[in-house]
């Protein structure tokens, strides 16, 4: 089934910073923009950042899954495995500083997956993951 593409707005607290990571490390194709916000195509989904004044280095808690604290709250892509792989080498190259480096999560079970997590400019968690067998995304 295909399901609509989702549309996220983010807060940021520098523009040009956004610009510089979404369009430049993550190669995000910019869609309409003004002065105070940019839509992203986010592998056919819209995410939006705007700048909110507030936004800067916010600090996320965590919670601990599968030996990893991952960062709360985030927002991800469920990628399929190549293009997890080649996001992975484009971040590595961009010097990308990793909040958990890419690595495969619950190996053996039924919910196996590769993920990674790391911060924009503004200190918003990103998850990218991906499954080798994508019908065992909900897999319990």
């Amino acid at each position: 089934m295909t399901r609509p593409p989702f549309h996220l707005a983010i807060p940021v607290d520098d523009l040009a910073a956004a610009r510089a990571f979404y369009g430049g490390v993550l190669g995000l194709p910019e869609g309409r923009s003004a002065p105070r916000w940019v839509d992203w195509d986010m592998e056919g989904h819209q995410v939006v950042t705007h700048v909110v004044e507030s936004a800067g280095r916010r600090r996320a808690g965590s919670n601990p899954v599968d030996g990893h604290e991952v960062p709360v709250p985030h927002f991800g892509l469920v990628l399929d495995v190549d293009r997890f792989g080649e996001l992975a080498e484009r971040l590595r190259a961009a010097g990308t500083r990793f909040v958990i480096e890419p690595h495969v999560r619950f190996p053996g079970e039924p919910g196996e997956q590769w993920t990674m997590f790391l911060l924009d400019p503004a200190g918003n968690a990103l998850e990218f993951k991906a499954f080798a067998d994508p019908g065992r995304l909900f897999a319990t």
